[in-house]
């Protein structure tokens, strides 16, 4: 684990961006195409955790992006080369363009300030999307990556952001996948590689630490 002082230096709220991973309400709301990563995102507090982390941001001038996963009505563009996209396409709720599914879902409150990125193929919210154009332009130098899944998303995210030059902060109680048994397995023998793992309080706890003047 990283000590205070060690994660309070990465997490510069000027320099800090915020990434929540499918947050939706057709992946991670009552009426999920995915009942039990819906459940598991909310009974493990991980949806909680990502609300509060969202809250924080706002409050400290940290960036969101919320990562959204959608496909149009007639198919066009998505993937056909795995047997996820070929499950998902039989699911009954699906990630249309334009429905409530793919609004992002409560208690995640959206800000004006807030950016909102979809996509329509792939896996990753980073590859392929507005997403590292955005982080750029924005100065980050540190992405907290949040949400789901601990299955395919959110690995995709962290390595998509730190093989473009990123370091990369995951709050180990704001991501789910299934079982539930797997999210702290894939952290531990994973992301623990790659990512600075921390809580969802650490983090709190360091973005909203008074900053000596002339930092961000």
């Amino acid at each position: 684990m990283p000590s205070y002082e060690q994660l309070s230096e990465l997490l510069d709220p000027a320099t800090t961006v915020l990434l929540t991973v499918e947050c939706q309400q057709g992946v991670v709301g009552p009426d999920s195409a995915l009942p039990e990563l819906a459940g598991e995102a909310r009974s493990s507090g991980a949806l909680g955790q990502v609300a509060r982390l969202v809250e924080a941001a706002h409050e400290t001038g940290v960036q969101v992006i919320h990562a959204i996963a959608e496909r149009r009505s007639d198919g066009r563009g998505a993937n056909h080369n795995a047997r996820l996209f070929r499950a998902a396409e039989r699911l009954p709720v699906q990630q249309l363009s334009g429905t409530t599914a793919v609004r992002v879902a409560p208690p995640i409150e959206v800000a004006d300030e807030d950016f909102v990125v979809r996509r329509l193929h792939g896996l990753s919210p980073i590859q392929g999307t507005d997403v590292d154009a955005l982080l750029r332009n924005l100065g980050c130098r540190t992405l907290i990556v949040t949400g789901v899944s601990a299955n395919v998303a959110i690995p995709n995210a962290v390595f998509d952001a730190v093989n473009r030059g990123y370091t990369v902060v995951v709050p180990r109680d704001a991501i789910a996948g299934v079982p539930s048994d797997y999210t702290p397995a894939m952290i531990r023998n994973t992301l623990a590689l790659v990512a600075t793992v921390a809580t969802t309080d650490e983090v709190l706890a360091c973005l909203k630490r008074p900053r000596r003047a002339g930092r961000g």
